[in-house]
């Protein structure tokens, strides 16, 4: 438990420490202030604007910035259809080894999936997608976490804006986003992972024969290239099916430690870029703390869970689950070897947390309250870094609801930054608040009182299998793609469903964002005085802090006590 401590430890002090020159570095690419790769980058970002027809200087209002955000994931999406439809078609395909049919709905719900960053894989990478579609899934992964990037920016400015009817310009935004960060970190990150012992060709798959006379398919590919930037852009999408669980994917305990980090700095550098944009870095350091704080408490509880083990499991196998001298103990069920319960508790809070579904353990073997730590933090919405751009409206959102309440409670002006927390302002942070808790208990409940949805639980019934349908919806509407791996969710039941709740998501949350921004940012900015709520203090980090868990349990706890709660009283029995 000490090294998991210390493990932990170590990852958020790396971050904080990255969050400083990786923030500043942010605010001055997307506020047009000069950085070290302009000479280099300059000529072709002028290229770019001239091939699509983009003036650079045209200002977006909050509507037509969602717009361009939504015609641009159409157009990912689209795109990606196209390509899995007709992979059987295209190059490097292996019919020999590409098993698992290509359908329409399948290929809906893909490409839904990679365009909106959740990359949710209803199917083995390795056996349903050529590398004509990886590269395809790839490109959606850049794509995709650019467009969340420049969401994200845009949400900061309205902030930081004073009497502007504008956030910015989408196309910009993104443009940057890909040339000044996405491309050249990747780059790095997938040269590093071919070192690690990560592939990238295009070889045949190898056919070998094992020690005992088996038949083993190696599969290959250009994997170093989609591995790296599912985490960066916090996609998650592995090229494997067992995702970074899997050895070509994830090597070494090295390799993984790199990857949560490419999850989590990012988002947690967006804070400091909030508060270098907004002139109030206090204010952004508040944000990256309580992120750290709900970071590492869940990390905790997950770690105190998964080391002592599951009580039923070790009865009926009469094995000793406690650590001794002899061994660490704890529940080893479906984790690798060369991670541990350590590595795969940092990956399973870095993944949750930061709306990337890649893993490295499978979670249907934790144990039940162990698992519910991260449903928990997919089903509070990306608070504690959260996805690359979304991360950091998730949490100010939530910050907003704080400041209401707040005022309210101890009688306080509602006001944030200087800009007044009115009623036309507080609805759209309401409907935000209650989006993701209405799709998914609404399709949770379709699910499990229909046959459609239940003919999935193939494996597992009562509270288990619940919980793996609450998962899989919680999942698609954090916009993660993180699944519990034993829910057959390849139905056309599942493919439209889930892909229904990655849109709400993504979209309807983006939107109400963005509108929540440009209110904002037609503000005047208010000298403080005594009658605001100080929102840069200690006090109000534990009311946001005491808020989030509040709004979490008011919303989920009734589901969690019938998922995964029951499921661990079960196993007590």
């Amino acid at each position: 438990m000490a090294a998991d401590v210390f493990l932990l430890a170590v990852f958020v002090a790396i971050v904080a420490l990255l969050a400083v020159p990786l923030g500043a570095y942010l605010a001055r690419v997307f506020e047009g202030r000069p950085t070290w790769p302009d000479r280099v980058l300059w000529p072709v970002e002028r290229a770019i604007y001239r091939v699509s027809g983009v003036d650079p200087e045209h200002e977006m209002g909050w509507s037509e910035y969602s717009l361009a955000f939504v015609g641009f994931s159409a157009i990912v999406a689209i795109l990606l259809f196209i390509v899995l439809i007709l992979q059987s078609r295209l190059p490097w395909f292996d019919p020999e080894h590409m098993v698992t049919p290509m359908t329409p709905d399948l290929a809906f719900n893909t490409a839904v999936s990679f365009s909106t960053t959740t990359t949710w894989q209803a199917y083995g990478g390795e056996t349903t997608m050529s590398y004509v579609s990886q590269m395809a899934l790839t490109m959606a992964n850049f794509l995709a976490g650019a467009a969340g990037l420049a969401v994200g920016i845009a949400f900061i400015r309205g902030f930081a804006r004073t009497r502007s009817s504008g956030l910015g310009n989408f196309w910009v935004d993104v443009v940057r986003a890909m040339l000044w960060v996405l491309l050249p970190v990747a780059l790095a990150g997938s040269v590093f992972l071919v070192w690690q012992g990560v592939p990238a060709n295009l070889n045949d798959f190898v056919v070998a024969t094992t020690a005992e006379g088996g038949r083993q398919v190696i599969a290959q590919g250009p994997v170093a290239v989609l591995e790296f930037i599912k985490n960066l852009g916090t996609n998650g999408g592995g090229f494997f099916n067992v995702n970074g669980a899997h050895p070509y994917a994830n090597p070494t305990p090295l390799a993984n430690l790199v990857g949560m980090l490419a999850i989590t700095v990012l988002p947690g550098a967006l804070t400091y870029t909030f508060g270098r944009m907004t002139g109030r870095q206090r204010e952004g350091w508040l944000l990256f703390g309580v992120m750290a704080v709900v970071f590492v408490a869940g990390a905790l509880t997950t770690t105190a869970f998964e080391q002592s083990g599951s009580p039923d499991v070790a009865r009926a196998a009469g094995m000793e689950t406690a650590a001794t001298s002899d061994q660490p103990g704890g529940n080893m069920e479906g984790k690798e070897v060369r991670f541990g319960i350590a590595g795969s508790v940092l990956t399973a809070a870095a993944t949750s947390n930061g709306a990337t579904g890649s893993f490295n353990s499978m979670h249907d073997s934790y144990t039940p309250l162990g698992n519910a730590v991260p449903l928990a933090n997919m089903l509070l919405g990306e608070l504690a870094f959260g996805g690359l751009g979304t991360g950091i409206y998730s949490l100010v959102m939530m910050l907003l609801i704080t400041v209401f309440l707040g005022g309210l409670m101890v009688g306080r002006v509602p006001e944030y930054l200087g800009k007044k927390l009115g009623q036309v302002e507080t609805k759209p942070v309401v409907f935000y608040t209650l989006a993701v808790p209405g799709i998914v208990l609404a399709l949770t409940a379709i699910a499990v009182t229909s046959d459609a949805g239940t003919a999935g639980l193939t494996a597992n019934g009562g509270a288990h299998g619940f919980t793996q349908i609450l998962f899989a919806y919680a999942s698609s509407a954090a916009n993660n793609g993180l699944t519990m791996a034993s829910l057959n969710a390849n139905s056309v039941f599942y493919n439209v469903t889930t892909a229904i709740a990655m849109l709400v998501g993504r979209f309807a949350l983006a939107g109400l964002a963005l509108y929540v921004a440009g209110l904002f940012a037609r503000q005047g900015r208010r000298a403080p005085t005594t009658a605001v709520l100080n929102t840069a203090s200690w006090t109000f980090f534990g009311l946001l802090v005491g808020v989030i868990a509040i709004v979490g349990a008011l919303s989920f706890f009734a589901v969690l006590a019938l998922g995964p709660i029951a499921d661990q009283l079960v196993g007590l029995q």
